[in-house]
């Protein structure tokens, strides 16, 4: 041993780091892009680093600035920081839009603004817009304070050429422009003002820029592919030549574009930070080897990604299970005994509710799981939402038809007779059902009777809800040749408008004709969709299953009684359960809302092509599509279950629909198939295989193979994407982490290239 060069231990907090995560912590000088796959651990490398920076490189703390997307994972870091080292206290970790609040209360003064100035949220927006858009209906100026705020999240100003991409016409210009001046003259920001002012100040005052460039040396950035492009302007302008920049993120995790999330940020970050290096952390100590393998199988056939191989630490386990199920109530009934099953296992004692995880595409859908989870006596939570008999707009829905069936129901009454606003204030509402109690008639006569007593505005009001009622009650006295009729004339309404804009409620078989029609005519319908643009449709979403419901009960006042019933005793059901004080129970939860959340069994259901993904999505819109589905799968840590209906209530019809293309593109040797797979999915599967067959020969003859690492003198660092046979000869494609694609024919070109080994 004598004269052997021992290089002296590392600090022992970083010997908790693998390989991977400590060569990022080190990493020193260039711009540096960790791509932190799921499940690998990313909030212990960018917390390590912080710590690691000030203890043994010397950094000051106050010279850190680390900002992410919620004050919850802010807060975290901070915690994790300073428990290496409490001088991490002093390093600033804020969110985006704190950050930008923090650097205009100092320097607001450069754009006229005083550093009291009050930030606008979107109800705040929505009224200055009003006194500007004076007459035009409220949904229209809620649109228009939508797009106005993705204006600003892609940095973009009124006259700027490229907000075409958001709204094109010279009316919105004026708008925005009209806005913009009003907003300066009451001295206050809205939230797209905290990023997009900072930047706009940092390139007009370079005394302002060079102060903050020297006062924050590094600048880290965690969640970066959550990031959008006035963020990404932020990012730049706070760096100097001498700023050490470093951001975390994984490019098939980016699924807020509908947030505003730009995925280019990550897969351009290295031709935007020149000398750009990257380190992935491809070690996964969350999920066992097939779920990984049948996540990533899905999420390789996106073309917009950066690239890396995930490798389960904790080994293999059970295969993940492919459900091929008739309808939607088998699905639910699936889920539900799949769950009870495991809890009850005296063989499996460890199981709990809370171990698993419920997936779906829209909120709408959790209505079946909920009706069978209190049925069987199944504790759940529904997380990111209310629950379905909660919502707001299931409520109104309710509360109209529970008044139609029993016209004396006064709580009902209250709740909708002036829902969306008639002109009958609370005052006149009194006055009817204090009439109403003098008498022997019901609150609908009682009302009819009155109208003409009250003003002008009321009494147009009152009679439009009478109207409802009224064409309510006809419609429960149809027969069931004209409901049927209805029905059929509401389906070929749908297929020229709902699948188009997903705005209008769509009637089917049965009760679902009058309950449409009601929720329509009552003004409901539209009240919930004004409410935003993104939660307006989901909220019809909500109303749409509700239709669907509705299919299965006779159209008449018996079925709509059954009907009211099942969602009482439901609810009766709910009320019992929330009793229980417990916290095992089982997660429903919306694919978007599983982000940085993990259980050890999850079932994924709706994998239908249609619903997940949805018919609209094309080219990048699907890419995101496939990312949803690589993330929702890699939240499971030990078991992987997905579903597919060969039926669906979609629109108050059952409706056939063919599995997801996910599952086709899934490879087939991780998965354990159960039910009966539709002719078409077996037909696909099995040319699949052929093609897979076909591609081994071409890469034999090739001497390349998809994945295969390479380096190119000028394009640098990428992988093999595609092999392909063509009349020429095999082609090649490759994949940059600069974001560049190549193709070359192997036998002309393959020499400018550079294999890298597997392991490397």
């Amino acid at each position: 041993m004598c004269g052997e060069n021992l290089s002296p231990p590392g600090p022992a907090y970083l010997e908790l780091l693998n390989p991977e995560q400590r060569r990022a912590v080190l990493h020193t000088g260039k711009p540096l892009l960790i791509l932190a796959g799921a499940g690998s651990g990313k909030t212990r490398v960018i917390t390590t680093k912080i710590a690691w920076l000030i203890r043994e490189r010397g950094v000051a703390p106050q010279s850190i600035l680390a900002v992410t997307f919620t004050n919850k994972a802010a807060r975290e870091m901070a915690g994790r920081a300073q428990i290496i080292d409490e001088r991490a206290a002093g390093a600033m970790l804020r969110t985006f839009h704190s950050f930008g609040a923090w650097f205009l209360r100092r320097n607001g003064g450069c754009a006229g603004l005083d550093s009291n100035f009050v930030i606008y949220d979107d109800d705040d927006m929505i009224s200055l817009l009003s006194t500007i858009m004076q007459g035009s209906p409220k949904p229209e100026v809620k649109h228009t304070a939508y797009n106005i705020s993705r204006a600003k999240d892609f940095f973009l100003s009124p006259d700027d050429p490229a907000l075409a991409a958001i709204d094109g016409t010279k009316k919105f210009r004026k708008l925005y422009a009209h806005y913009e001046e009003r907003l300066a003259h009451t001295g206050n920001v809205d939230f797209g003002d905290l990023i997009k002012k900072p930047v706009e100040i940092l390139r007009k005052e370079p005394q302002v820029a060079r102060r903050l460039r020297e006062r924050f040396s590094v600048i880290m950035v965690d969640e970066y592919q959550d990031a959008n492009v006035a963020q990404f302007e932020l990012l730049k302008e706070l760096c100097g030549p001498d700023t050490y920049v470093c951001v975390v993120g994984d490019d098939d995790q980016s699924i807020y574009r509908f947030r505003g999330a730009e995925v280019k940020n990550i897969l351009q970050f290295p031709d935007r930070f020149s000398g750009t290096e990257i380190i992935r952390l491809e070690s996964n100590y969350r999920s066992t080897a097939p779920i990984l393998k049948a996540a990533s199988s899905v999420v390789d056939h996106n073309h917009g990604r950066l690239g890396k191989t995930l490798r389960a630490e904790r080994g293999n386990g059970k295969l993940p299970v492919l459900a091929f199920l008739p309808n939607q109530d088998e699905e639910v009934n699936f889920c539900a005994s799949l769950i009870k099953n495991s809890v009850n296992n005296k063989d499996n004692a460890a199981a709990q509710y809370s171990d698993w995880a419920v997936l779906y595409r829209t909120n709408a859908q959790s209505l079946g799981f909920e009706t069978e989870f209190l049925r069987r006596s199944i504790p759940y939570r529904v997380v990111g939402s209310l629950k379905f008999y909660e919502r707001e707009e299931i409520k109104d829905a309710l509360a109209l038809l529970s008044f139609l069936v029993n016209p004396r129901d006064e709580i009902a009454f209250r709740r909708v007779v002036n829902k969306p606003a008639r002109g009958l204030g609370t005052a006149t509402v009194e006055r009817i059902i204090e009439a109403n109690m003098a008498q022997e008639n019901s609150l609908f006569e009682t009302a009819q009777g009155m109208a003409q007593e009250l003003s002008a505005k009321a009494e147009k009001g009152l009679k439009a809800f009478i109207k409802v009622i009224e064409e309510g009650k006809t419609l429960l006295e149809q027969t069931p040749a004209a409901i049927a009729a209805d029905g059929d004339a509401a389906a070929a309404v749908k297929k020229k408008k709902q699948r188009s804009n997903g705005e209008e409620l769509v009637a089917g078989e049965g009760l679902s004709v009058c309950v449409t029609q009601m929720i329509k005519n009552s003004g409901i319908a539209e009240y919930h969709f004004e409410q935003d643009e993104i939660m307006g449709n989901q909220r019809l979403s909500n109303l749409q299953e509700l239709v669907n419901k509705a299919s299965l009960y006779a159209g008449t006042l018996e079925g709509l009684l059954e009907f009211l019933e099942h969602f009482e005793l439901d609810r009766s059901l709910e009320d019992n359960s929330k009793n229980s004080g417990s916290e095992d129970k089982v997660t429903l939860i919306t694919f978007h809302n599983t982000k940085g959340l993990e259980f050890h069994r999850v079932i994924m259901t709706g994998l239908e092509q249609g619903v997940f993904p949805r018919e609209d999505k094309k080219h990048e819109e699907l890419e995101e599509e496939r990312r949803l589905f690589y993330v929702g799968a890699t939240r499971a840590m030990d078991e992987l279950y997905v579903t597919s209906c060969a039926m669906r209530r979609m629109y108050g019809r059952t409706m056939p629909f063919e599995p997801s293309m996910f599952l086709r593109e899934i490879d087939t040797s991780c998965l354990r198939v159960i039910g009966t797979a539709p002719y078409s999915f077996r037909t696909a599967n099995q040319l699949h295989a052929w093609d897979r067959h076909i591609e081994s020969e071409i890469e034999k003859t090739s001497g390349w193979r998809k994945g295969q690492r390479l380096f190119h003198d000028d394009y640098g660092y990428g992988a093999v994407t595609e092999v392909r046979d063509s009349d020429d000869g095999p082609v090649v494609r490759v994949q940059f982490e600069t974001g560049n694609e190549l193709r070359f024919l192997s036998e002309h070109q393959g020499s400018a290239f550079v294999k890298i080994g597997d392991d490397e």
